[in-house]
């Protein structure tokens, strides 16, 4: 008897839908700013608590200079902005970015004197339906090792107390929330500017699903929380339908932030879409009343870190590719803003050269 209570209790370790429910940073924008990798301006570039260095999966073709460029982070102006077919012009890939947008120090709300993502999308003028996604220079991994970074982006070997603390690099604000059950509501501090788009919350579970989460539209002026509500989320534990999942080596539940979408409908006008975003917060069930284990599984096995080692190298090698790609093409670039005269004498277009 006391065998099977023990079986059971076990089992509902992991339901679906505990009614747990708990807040959580998913993503604070603040907290991006870039404050390592210099330039050749002395300008900082990245952002030291999530900067990846991703030619440790480049071949040996590729030079030091190449490997020193396959570093890149969370850092506001590195996100990307990728325009659907219908939306994709000559001055919408030119000009559509994202940018580390300063806070007044006047201004009435909490986050005055930081940065918040700024973003700038160009919309086809014709009539067209047209959506445009703002997504992270790459995957953000779930399980990779909290450690700190110095001022030139290496990162360094975890300290005892980062290990004793239990979390990985980028929850806390950083895009991952872990022991995640069933989503009971988002939000999503943003500054409307009358712009009667619509915004999407990108969600990526651990079973690598995308999902999608209709915000509202942005068809007003000042800082607001938009809301989604879960419809089909249920507060009487007797009437749900009860889930039991393995716990190992399925993984601790998660989400992580994969982007915002914006939609344009083809009534309303195109043209430039101006946006700023603060967070994106959620309240959740807990998938696991406690995360503290007996027996630490991943240490005995190393299934999910196997996993997760390679998915995260052929990442690395598409974005360290990417990156030198546009090295190259940079290289490539025309630096003449000028034609050289043909009617001055050669003495004076060489000195025009120099």
């Amino acid at each position: 008897m006391k065998k099977t209570l023990g079986l059971f209790a076990a089992a509902m370790l992991l339901v679906g839908g505990v009614a747990f429910a708990e807040e959580a940073m998913l993503i604070d924008f603040t907290l991006l700013d870039a404050d390592c990798v210099e330039d050749a301006n002395g300008n900082a570039t990245q952002n030291k608590h999530t900067v990846m260095d991703y030619s440790v999966s480049a071949g040996a073709t590729f030079t030091k200079d190449q490997k020193d460029l396959m570093k890149t982070s969370l850092a506001l102006p590195e996100w990307e902005i990728l325009l659907n077919s219908s939306a994709k012009s000559v001055q919408g890939l030119a000009d559509s970015q994202v940018v580390a947008a300063p806070v007044k120090d006047s201004a009435d709300v909490p986050f005055a004197g930081s940065n918040v993502m700024g973003v700038r999308i160009v919309f086809p003028t014709w009539n067209s339906n047209a959506n445009a996604k703002i997504v992270p220079p790459f995957d953000i991994p779930a399980y990779e090792p909290l450690s700190d970074a110095d001022e030139n982006g290496v990162r360094q070997q975890p300290t005892d107390e980062e290990k004793a603390s239990g979390k990985t690099l980028f929850e806390d604000g950083y895009g991952v929330v872990k022991n995640v059950g069933t989503l009971k509501s988002i939000a999503v501090t943003t500054q409307g500017m009358n712009f009667p788009h619509g915004l999407y919350v990108l969600l990526k579970d651990n079973d690598n699903i995308e999902r999608r989460y209709f915000m509202g539209y942005l068809g007003f002026d000042g800082w607001k929380e938009l809301k989604w509500v879960n419809p089909q989320y249920i507060s009487e534990i007797r009437t749900r339908e009860i889930r039991v999942y393995p716990i190992y080596p399925r993984g601790m539940p998660f989400v992580k932030f994969t982007g915002f979408q914006i939609t344009r409908d083809a009534a309303h006008a195109g043209g430039d879409f101006i946006g700023y975003f603060k967070d994106v917060k959620i309240i959740y069930d807990k998938a696991v009343l406690s995360t503290d284990r007996d027996i630490d599984d991943e240490d005995l096995w190393g299934i999910i870190t196997k996993k997760e080692n390679s998915r995260q190298a052929a990442e690395m090698l598409r974005f360290g590719e990417k990156q030198v790609n546009r090295y190259l093409e940079r290289e490539k670039l025309a630096t003449e803003s000028e034609f050289t005269s043909s009617l001055e004498s050669n003495d004076s277009s060489e000195a025009q050269t120099e």
